[in-house]
């Protein structure tokens, strides 16, 4: 669960451009009890079993010209034909689809359990050729073994329980480090907790956001590269994969992750999609997306929107979406967004704010994240803690409520009842600041429409426990 991270000695890595999961597996295997790394045998490895999708035309030709069976640690999806029960793989990063592959019964029997664990499945792959029977039967590239990615447990209780030992600016310093900062680099405990917020719709399902910050943040970085359950859009996307392929009758991305993070929305030609936009707000109102062939795509994805901002434009008292896309001038769109997050409160990435030290592996901490999300307990806690004002708008509480979880679960994951609290720590940790970021959104709201100008959130308070 814990690796020597040196971001700066290890960049070796970085050419390879493995994501923050994989680079700790990695590093873990060829790390020796002082931190120090075998780089000629963690380069060996990546090369040897990591390939990239422009090594796969000479991996093809291994498997079926020179009948050999490869093992390569790569993301895998199934598929189980329901007409047929004939059970395929693809693996969507090297473009091998479902219909020139094949899973032998007994490899399925073995290792259905890890294959059928998500979606996509991180795992070492080993693949090999099965030749066409007949001139009707086409050869097809086979599964022989699966074995799940995961170089360790997560015990969630355990980790609870270990959150008794650590101060809070300890917690926060393991928290940062688990995802490739370091401590050290930032001025204040303000600055560690911006960042913070980042994390936020990793822990809480359904959560949507928006940031706005100058480049060279780290907020592609952060939503990119951390947790193999999110998903980042760079560049173009296209409805039907992010949400539904009514051609193919199959389900989006937004179906299958924690949190999609829409990146560079002021610059994205899918936002112009008047239908895509819509569809995002259903899902962000709803949970849900209802298609128009009357299937019904469930949602626990968190819908996260990244931007870039100049200089002039980071005040909240002013219309801070006014380059942003359409949908962002509209009242019923931006009030699905449960909260703002200011991102030029962040420094700009340097060399001191790369992880140094001793840290949690990305991957257990990712995988932590994922299983907090679905802890109810958290939600009992906030709402016996939380003291509403008649009246309240049912969205404002629902977006403060749903922020504060966050919070708890980030900051605060041992407490199992709210006497576990003190009414300080919750007020100044969990409750402002959820209250701060759905502020700012209901400002903009007021920017945007004269009819919603002057109102505010409502004014909660907090319970003694």
């Amino acid at each position: 669960m814990v690796v020597f991270k040196d971001l700066q000695q290890n960049n070796f890595i970085s050419s390879f451009k493995l994501p923050s999961f994989m680079r700790d597996y990695v590093i873990k295997n060829f790390q020796d009890d002082d931190g120090e790394v075998d780089v000629d045998g963690a380069t060996d490895f990546i090369r040897t079993y990591i390939p990239k999708k422009e090594d796969w035309k000479n991996l093809k030709n291994r498997i079926i010209n020179n009948n050999e069976t490869i093992k390569i640690l790569a993301k895998v999806c199934v598929e189980i034909d329901i007409r047929t029960g004939d059970i395929s793989f693809s693996l969507p990063d090297f473009g091998l689809g479902y219909k020139d592959t094949t899973i032998p019964r007994d490899v399925w029997d073995a290792c259905s359990v890890n294959l059928l664990k998500a979606e996509e499945n991180w795992g070492i792959i080993e693949l090999g050729y099965q030749y066409p029977y007949d001139s009707k039967t086409p050869g097809k590239i086979k599964l022989i073994d699966f074995i799940d990615f995961c170089p360790y447990e997560t015990d969630l209780e355990e980790y609870k329980t270990a959150r008794e030992s650590f101060s809070l600016d300890e917690w926060l310093d393991i928290v940062l480090s688990a995802v490739d900062y370091n401590p050290a680099g930032y001025e204040n405990r303000a600055q560690k907790l911006s960042v913070i917020q980042r994390l936020l719709p990793f822990v809480e399902k359904n959560l949507n956001l928006i940031e706005l910050a100058p480049p060279g943040t780290g907020k592609s970085y952060l939503f990119g590269q951390i947790s193999r359950y999110g998903w980042l859009v760079s560049g173009k996307v296209t409805r039907a994969k992010l949400i539904y392929d009514i051609g193919k009758k199959a389900d989006g991305i937004v179906a299958y992750k924690d949190f999609v993070a829409l990146d560079e929305i002021r610059e994205a030609d899918y936002m112009k999609d008047t239908e895509l936009h819509s569809a995002l707000q259903q899902i962000m109102e709803n949970r849900k997306y209802n298609a128009p062939d009357g299937h019904e795509v469930n949602v626990d994805a968190g819908i996260v929107f990244l931007g870039n901002i100049s200089g002039s434009a980071m005040d909240e008292y002013s219309n801070m979406f006014l380059e942003l896309p359409e949908p962002f001038h509209r009242v019923p769109f931006l009030d699905r967004i449960h909260g703002f997050i200011k991102g030029w409160d962040l420094p700009r990435m340097n060399d001191d704010l790369k992880a140094f030290g001793w840290a949690l592996n990305s991957e257990y901490f990712s995988s932590i994240m994922h299983e907090l999300r679905d802890d109810p307990s958290y939600r009992a806690i906030v709402d016996a803690l939380i003291d509403m004002p008649p009246k309240a708008d049912t969205r404002d509480t629902e977006a403060i409520k749903r922020i504060c979880t966050a919070y708890l679960k980030l900051l605060f994951p041992h407490v199992r009842r709210p006497q576990d609290i003190t009414s300080r720590d919750f007020n100044r940790y969990c409750l402002q600041p959820a209250m701060d970021m759905r502020a700012i959104i209901r400002i903009q709201m007021g920017i945007v429409d004269e009819k919603e100008a002057g109102k505010t959130v409502p004014s909660f308070s907090v319970i003694d426990a």
